[in-house]
């Protein structure tokens, strides 16, 4: 059984120990060591998370009889012009093992009924940027997403993202 709490920053100890597995394992095979190494230190160092819920970036946890299986992240980003509340799924990863029973499902699904329960007007979307060569564009897809546009995004140290940006309204 599946359950999902929001985390505090009491929990960064727990999605730090999941990214040291999970964000390895996702872009070993599609970033040199070198950029997973810096993208680690920069989305993932205790100062950088503890920032992140400074930002205030939702975050949450999968369990699995006490076990945590796998986080997300959520945060509001803007209202558009045409009175959208804008939502972006900043991170949803699990742990390789549960890949594939459900946990994922469990965390968008968490994310919509947070962004939905939490915006400013009648409608509202959620986008996500996630690696064009990661296997993770077919889960998204499979949610509903769309991919919107694409974009190469310098992260420093000669490093980039190039993603594309995916987006759901609700």
């Amino acid at each position: 059984m599946i359950s999902i709490t929001q985390a505090t920053e009491s929990d960064i100890h727990v999605i730090k120990s999941m990214a040291d597995v999970v964000f390895r394992y996702t872009y070993s095979s599609i970033l040199t060591a070198e950029q997973v190494e810096y993208m680690m230190e920069w989305m993932y160092s205790k100062q950088s998370l503890e920032k992140q819920f400074s930002d205030l970036h939702i975050f949450f946890i999968a369990w699995c009889n006490g076990i945590p299986v796998g986080y997300m992240s959520i945060q509001k980003e803007s209202i558009t012009e045409d009175n959208i509340t804008v939502y972006h799924l900043h991170k949803l990863y699990v742990m390789p093992e549960w890949q594939g029973r459900g946990v994922g499902e469990h965390l968008f699904k968490q994310a919509h009924e947070y962004a939905s329960e939490n915006k400013n007007t009648a409608k509202v979307r959620i986008e996500l940027n996630v690696n064009r060569y990661n296997k993770a564009v077919g889960f998204y897809l499979r949610m509903g997403m769309e991919i919107a546009r694409e974009g190469d995004f310098p992260i420093g140290e000669g490093f980039y993202m190039n993603d594309y940006i995916m987006s759901l309204e609700l």
